[in-house]
């Protein structure tokens, strides 16, 4: 293929594409080959286009002094000639008399080249209108290049926009185009990959095209800290049967990010499909043993090995068993913890059973309240839904324990066990909220969000808490040590 009909295929559908076009006319202008810019300029006039008028007037003129069959395809100058020829003899004035004579094979090019021209001129309406409908969307791109700082969230917008627009004019060509335009500017954005691969998928005997978008996305433009393609691309080769490449897919992500809970549950789930139950706890006992997996991670992968004993194998038991066994080691975890709860309140309740499973759940949320470590906001939303079910599912004598959780944990500062577990050391209300917010998942400093919107420091009330009545001389705050 020469080199400018590659870049017409790479660029050539590019509304602001007539740079190319006019350097590819100047290459056969210099080899004077004038069939070839007629064929090339034929081309043109049907893509919408920034200077689509320009390209239609050079391609009109030069259609007066084409041959016919460069004009039209065969088919097309078939049917026009077979028109005029219907028409029967034209009137011509001898005299004072109007005579009617046979049409003369001059007179019928003639009249077939005044339809070809109203024929192309029926183009140029399409095209134009065609190009109005894009200039919308094209007008709104502020940024057609690749970069590295984030995109404002209007051009995401708008490229979304003109992404649903091209799919429902349905041509395939446009369509594609349009996607690898925005994947230029938006290449560190997993939507667009994903948008762009399930729209293949959605064609025709595109499944090699759909891998080429995933190995794209996955092995040079989206950040591994975002594995979500890289899953998705994982089920595509399961789809396609190839299932130890999607495992090793799962695998190289877990290199770059161990212990990462997305990528364990989904190739724990993967394995469940093709090697059954074991094959699945395998892959999270594998895990939570892992050095390279953090105790977060562990507790998470801990609950999710316990749900999967609950929801596939069917042993509640055994699930109760796993969270027992465990819940030492994850004090800590609020996944571990609200999976645990949530599991004995899933649990069907019966006359004959309500006693029992009350002992169950009572006991997680003691356990919750006097021996996890959890923050006490985290407590107190758990306790609220122990206090639901007390009253929806409770047994005879829960009311009793419901007023008391109310009052322990609802109630007034001086009654709320909850918050009085960790009293600040000034034992003041607000400073006891304070700590608490900075414990429940943001241990720091806290920040002074109203100094923020005044444009002030908002670390000023950190240092005066700590007996600093100056900032620091540069104004900025310092490296903070936390325990």
């Amino acid at each position: 293929m020469p080199l400018y009909e590659r870049g017409a295929t790479c660029v050539g559908l590019d509304f602001l594409a007539h740079p190319f076009w006019d350097k590819y006319l100047e290459f056969e202008e210099r080899l004077e080959a004038q069939d070839k810019i007629f064929a090339v300029l034929d081309r043109v006039v049907h893509i919408p286009m920034h200077q689509y008028a320009r390209y239609f007037e050079r391609y009109r003129h030069l259609a007066q002094h084409r041959p016919l069959p460069e004009l039209l395809p065969a088919d097309m100058l078939s049917q026009f000639r077979s028109e005029i020829e219907n028409e029967g003899p034209t009137t011509v004035q001898a005299g004072a008399q109007q005579v009617k004579a046979e049409r003369g094979e001059l007179e019928i090019e003639r009249e077939m080249r005044t339809r070809i021209d109203n024929f192309h001129l029926e183009i140029f309406a399409r095209t134009q209108t065609e190009t109005t409908k894009r200039w919308t969307y094209e007008s709104e791109i502020k940024r057609p290049y690749f970069h590295v700082t984030e995109l404002d969230e209007s051009q995401m917008v708008n490229w979304r926009k003109y992404l649903d627009f091209e799919e429902v004019e349905g041509d395939y060509s446009r369509t594609q185009f349009l996607y690898e335009r925005c994947l230029v500017t938006c290449a560190y954005y997993d939507e667009f990959w994903l948008r762009y691969a399930r729209w293949m998928l959605a064609q025709p005997g595109k499944e090699e095209e759909v891998r080429n978008i995933y190995q794209r996305a996955s092995m040079l433009y989206v950040p591994i800290s975002r594995p979500s393609v890289r899953l998705h691309y994982a089920y595509f080769e399961e789809m396609c049967e190839r299932i130890e490449l999607a495992k090793d897919i799962h695998q190289a992500v877990l290199v770059n990010l161990p212990g990462h809970i997305e990528t364990i549950v989904s190739l724990a789930n993967m394995s469940r499909r093709h090697g059954g139950l074991e094959a699945a706890i395998e892959v999270y006992k594998t895990q939570i043993e892992s050095p390279q997996c953090d105790h977060y991670a562990k507790a998470a992968l801990c609950a999710e090995w316990a749900r999967l004993l609950w929801k596939i194998k069917g042993s509640v038991d055994e699930a109760r068993k796993v969270f027992q066994q465990n819940a030492h080691w994850y004090l800590d975890s609020r996944p571990f913890w609200i999976s645990y709860l949530f599991f004995e309140l899933e649990q069907p309740t019966s006359a004959e059973n309500e006693s029992t499973q009350y002992k169950y759940i009572k006991q997680v949320h003691d356990d919750i309240r006097r021996k996890s470590q959890l923050p006490p906001l985290t407590v107190k939303d758990l306790s609220h839904y122990y206090m639901v079910y007390l009253l929806e599912r409770g047994i005879k004598g829960t009311a009793k324990e419901y007023m008391t959780l109310d009052r322990e944990i609802n109630g007034p500062f001086s009654v709320q066990t909850t918050m009085k577990q960790k009293l600040a050391e000034d034992g003041r209300e607000a400073s006891t909220q304070r700590r608490m917010m900075m414990e429940n998942g943001h241990p720091g400093v806290e920040v002074d969000e109203a100094a923020i919107r005044r444009g002030e420091n908002p670390y000023t009330k950190y240092y005066q808490q700590q007996g600093e009545q100056q900032l620091p001389s540069d104004s900025q705050p310092q490296p903070l040590r936390f325990p």
